[in-house]
């Protein structure tokens, strides 16, 4: 967390890691929080949930707090309650609620930044983007 250079979103950071910690009820890690960032998690795929349970458990050995930010709202709520019982913190893409659920509202809240207005305002350029990306991958030349 030192490398966070302003002083209000380091300590804004702090908090929220000490109460996502007590929420999992686990004390607070010594070195942060590292966060894994996904597009999306439909998967009820049991290797890749081993795989990031023994991830989780690899960041608390290091003295980090894991946590899942997945900007997709559609997951599993059972994946939801089998990382948040395996002491891993997950956010995912909604625009309401907390900053221990939304990804969003984390963004906004306690780093200070309208991630959801960003998507907003830059959509249309987002899309287009992605459609030219596709066009040119799925061409047969």
């Amino acid at each position: 967390m030192t490398k966070i250079q302003n002083i209000d979103v380091r300590e804004r950071v702090a908090q929220w890691i000490a109460d996502y910690s007590s929420s999992l009820s686990v004390p607070a890690p010594a070195n942060g929080a590292v966060f894994e960032v996904r597009q999306g998690y439909k998967s009820k795929d049991s290797k890749r949930q081993n795989a990031d349970i023994d991830n989780i458990a690899v960041a608390w050995a290091n003295g980090y707090l894991p946590v899942f930010a997945i900007f997709s709202s559609q997951i599993d709520p059972d994946l939801l309650l089998r990382y948040r019982n395996s002491r891993g913190g997950i956010m995912i893409g909604r625009t309401s609620g907390n900053t221990q659920i939304s990804l969003f509202v984390f963004s906004k809240e306690v780093l200070g930044y309208d991630l959801a207005d960003f998507f907003r305002r830059n959509s249309e350029a987002i899309k287009s983007e992605i459609y030219s990306t596709l066009t040119i991958l799925l061409s047969a030349d």
